[in-house]
């Protein structure tokens, strides 16, 4: 089984857009940031950088007062990259997505270059093995 590294944020009113709801950087900050606080629980975060951020999809709006998880597992690794599949769902409304998606890191050396990080993901469910898949074909993409 793939770890998952869950973490929570409030919406708050310097969180919001012009139209009342969650601005779309912010939540993407905090997305990149749950992704780097998953790869950064198996490498030492002083060797990673974010290479690509794979298509944020908002599917429902986030309001003020909304309670966020952020549940985050790394779902692929290549030899020196790791990518890292986020579910984002609003607590107050039995766990509804409202956005997903993956983050691809790069593990660098003190030079600031791609190094191995010698890291195994191993899928065993099937859900582990579909976003395992979908992770392989965004990075296969990038190249």
């Amino acid at each position: 089984m793939i770890k998952k590294i869950v973490n929570y944020k409030m919406v708050k009113s310097e969180d919001l857009n012009h139209h009342g709801t969650l601005f779309a950087g912010r939540c993407s900050e905090w997305f990149v940031e749950s992704g780097f606080i998953t790869a950064g629980s198996r490498l030492d975060p002083k060797h990673i950088v974010c290479l690509k951020v794979h298509g944020l999809e908002f599917l429902h709006p986030m309001r003020l007062g909304s309670i966020l998880g952020f549940e985050s597992r790394i779902v692929h690794a290549g030899h020196s990259t790791l990518t890292v599949y986020t579910r984002v769902y609003n607590v107050q409304f039995e766990e509804q997505t409202v956005l997903d998606g993956f983050v691809t890191f790069c593990h660098v050396n003190d030079e600031s270059r791609p190094s191995a990080h010698n890291l195994v993901i191993e899928p065993e469910t099937d859900e582990e093995k579909i976003l395992n898949a979908k992770a392989a074909d965004l990075v296969k993409k990038r190249n």
